[in-house]
């Protein structure tokens, strides 16, 4: 039995539930993985993030406290251990939205709607004290993983960025820099649940929200109707972005330009990171999704106010053909180096 093994087993005898069966649920793109406990009738999530990585326990925990004070259902924490790493949580489940979705397509505006309504009343609320605030600039030089990722390993060069952080910060601050809102940052199917025995907002389960920091309002939004991994109906996506515009008071014209903004910055990093998971972590998975988040990426640089943004990634950024796509995932290591 390795350390960390010893560890977890400790962690759970612990916490009353050393006997329970165990068996591997999940893993992402982080270093977390977790397992479902099943002890008799009753059933929770244990969570392994090893210290010392990207994401922290503590944040999820914190978050989730905070949510679930909101009234809306982020797992309820029955043990924890931070500074190893653990936690044991709720277990809500397997109706993500994903997997209602791929079995049932007709069901979206259904599922999103409610989804919408969290964000509206998770917005409404008072954000937890001292999260990240980052500037327009900060938000363009997130965005550069374009640059550093996708363009250099589907050209060998990595392009001046001089041009693409102006462009981006200047479309940022003209169109999504106004007063922040609590952001969760990975709002999609992949990390919402379907709880149709709660009620209300209760319906909506809560995952992956540690990376909670202070945005504009429609970047969760733009995370939910934009998803990289798979493709909302066009008809869903403007009905859903009238129904949050319309709950928040937001003016349809200046939004629409904010959506597209948030939008192409969060369509330019993904491309970076789904790259970088590719060289770095040795994940070529990813690979497969970028010409989708391209696609967003090209709808939302065809808004008006994003003319000079787009002739700057038509210059930086290669179309993902497959040809490229075959370059860039000769270049993933079989042995990755995290």
């Amino acid at each position: 039995m390795t350390e960390r093994a010893s560890e977890i087993a400790a962690f759970l005898a612990a916490a009353g539930w050393g006997a329970a069966e165990r068996r591997h649920l999940a893993g992402d793109a982080s270093d977390r993985r977790y397992e479902r406990l099943r002890l008799a009738a009753a059933t929770a999530v244990l969570m392994d993030n090893p210290p010392g990585g990207a994401d922290d326990p503590a944040a999820f925990s914190a978050m989730a406290r905070h949510l679930s004070g909101l009234g809306l259902s982020a797992p309820a924490i029955l043990a924890e251990d931070l500074s190893r790493g653990f936690l044991l949580l709720e277990d809500l489940g397997d109706d993500l939205y994903a997997r209602l979705l791929q079995a049932d397509p007709a069901r979206e505006a259904e599922l999103y709607a409610p989804a919408v309504d969290v964000l509206v009343h998770l917005q409404q609320a008072a954000a937890p004290c001292a999260l990240v605030n980052l500037s327009a600039e900060d938000w363009a030089t997130a965005a550069g993983f374009a640059l550093d990722w996708y363009a250099f390993a589907a050209t060998g060069r990595k392009p001046d960025p001089a041009a693409f952080l102006s462009g981006l910060t200047a479309a940022l601050q003209a169109h999504a820099d106004g007063p922040r809102v609590l952001i969760l940052r990975d709002y999609h199917a992949e990390n919402l649940l379907w709880l149709p025995g709660r009620a209300g907002l209760k319906r909506v389960g809560l995952l992956d929200f540690q990376l909670g920091q202070m945005g504009q309002p429609g970047y969760d939004l733009v995370s939910l109707l934009q998803d990289a991994r798979r493709d909302v109906s066009r008809g869903t996506e403007a009905a859903m972005i009238a129904r949050f515009a319309a709950a928040t008071g937001a003016n349809p014209q200046a939004f629409a330009a904010q959506y597209a903004t948030l939008g192409a910055q969060r369509a330019l990093r993904i491309l970076g990171v789904f790259v970088r998971l590719c060289l770095v972590a040795g994940k070529p998975g990813y690979l497969r999704l970028i010409p989708r988040v391209w696609g967003q990426l090209q709808a939302n640089l065809a808004h008006p106010a994003l003319a000079e943004l787009r002739a700057i990634c038509d210059d930086l950024l290669p179309a993902p053909t497959p040809d490229i796509l075959q370059k860039i995932e000769q270049q993933c290591p079989a042995s990755p180096s995290r």
